[in-house]
């Protein structure tokens, strides 16, 4: 993927492809165990490896913890346990390939909708992507110390100015926690999040993987990425958040607030379906069906007992909305406007247009099922 760790024109020894020849051997035996040791042998040297379609690319392994596969990143399973985040600790054995075999599966979802459906027209696709918000009052400084209740996640796939400009905007508006998820440092957008995460150790904390996003031709899907992100977050509120979205004040207390009673999610943005599902326009403020994943806070607990993120959505677009959907509870967009701004939405306008209708289809069919079962009496 260019722009990526395997963006290299370093070549590597001639001992390292022998070990990369031996692990491919190994794979197509289904040796998985063997297959991992080899990766790990390769990673000592120096190395990382990334299967392909043409066999393997070897490059030069970059200077923090590189995990193969989303799905091999571990998940604490108590307070206090070491997270091995951004390779400040011990490795975690290696198991990447024998857990990416493990989570591939077929998409079963169907692709029997009429031609007439309307996903996102024009007029609400534009309201998703270009929001004009007056800019909040002067920035206040915020200490080091995370809040230890609220957790930002962010999803980075690319666009190394914008995971810049949404994080210095984070440190400086918002006290809460941020934990990052890198695919595959498309554009070099990883090497950005390690130098922010050093440089703020206390606030940021960085993961990495070697899987690129299924919206790039990788293998890391939205909802798998979106719950690996929810399974290492320890907080009460889980934040989701999008790069391009851009805080001009304190965007994040207003949305924290705004969960309580049966509220379990609060939005900045809210949309509610037209009486056949077809089409959905925007809500709020007060209760919404649905809250778009721009910048949403929801209670971690709910979130984890709803089921997480959807599982089989690879493409973000229209997944907030069988998110919401699955929510034991009340969403809400806060009355108050909320000093943020998008910028340009790059996971909608840069992504090949038939791939993104294509997985928006495919997420969408299982949005009419949810509103269908909730309409049966």
């Amino acid at each position: 993927m260019p722009g990526g760790y395997w963006a290299s024109v370093t070549e590597a020894p001639n001992h390292v492809h022998g070990l990369a020849e031996q692990r491919a051997k190994a794979r197509a035996e289904r040796d998985f165990t063997t297959a991992d040791i080899l990766r790990q042998a390769i990673e000592d040297e120096g190395w990382l490896i990334r299967d392909a379609a043409e066999g393997f690319v070897l490059t030069v392994k970059p200077p923090f913890k590189v995990w193969p596969t989303v799905a091999s990143i571990p998940v604490p399973s108590g307070p206090g346990q070491d997270r091995h985040a951004d390779g400040a600790h011990e490795q975690h054995p290696a198991d990447g390939d024998r857990r990416a075999e493990d989570r591939a599966e077929a998409e079963t979802g169907t692709e029997n909708m009429v031609a007439s459906q309307v996903l996102w027209d024009a007029t609400l696709a534009t309201s998703r992507l270009v929001e004009a918000i007056s800019v909040a009052p002067t920035a206040q400084d915020h200490a080091e110390v995370p809040s230890s209740t609220v957790t930002v996640a962010l999803l980075v796939d690319g666009a190394p100015s914008d995971l810049r400009k949404c994080l210095d905007a984070l440190l400086a508006h918002s006290d809460a926690k941020i934990i990052a998820l890198d695919l595959g440092n498309v554009e070099g957008a990883g090497v950005v999040l390690h130098e922010l995460a050093e440089r703020h150790p206390e606030r940021i904390e960085a993961w990495h993987v070697a899987e690129t996003p299924h919206w790039r031709g990788g293998a890391a899907g939205w909802g798998a990425s979106r719950n690996k992100l929810l399974a290492l977050d320890s907080g009460d509120v889980h934040v989701v958040m999008e790069t391009s979205t851009i805080l001009d004040g304190d965007a994040i207390a207003p949305l924290v607030a705004a969960i309580d009673g049966d509220v379990v999610a609060a939005g900045w943005k809210g949309v509610d379906p037209d009486t056949d599902g077809r089409d959905w326009h925007e809500a709020g403020p007060g209760q919404v069906r649905g809250l778009l994943g721009y910048l949403l806070a929801v209670r971690r607990e709910q979130a984890l007992a709803a089921g997480g993120f959807p599982e089989k959505a690879r493409y973000y677009r229209n997944a907030d909305l069988e998110f919401s959907l699955a929510l034991p509870g009340t969403l809400v967009v806060p009355h108050e406007r909320l000093p943020v701004h998008q910028e340009r939405h790059r996971g909608y306008h840069d992504v090949d247009p038939e791939y993104r209708d294509r997985e928006s289809r495919r997420t969408y069919d299982r949005v009419l099922r949810l509103l269908r079962s909730a309409a049966t009496p």
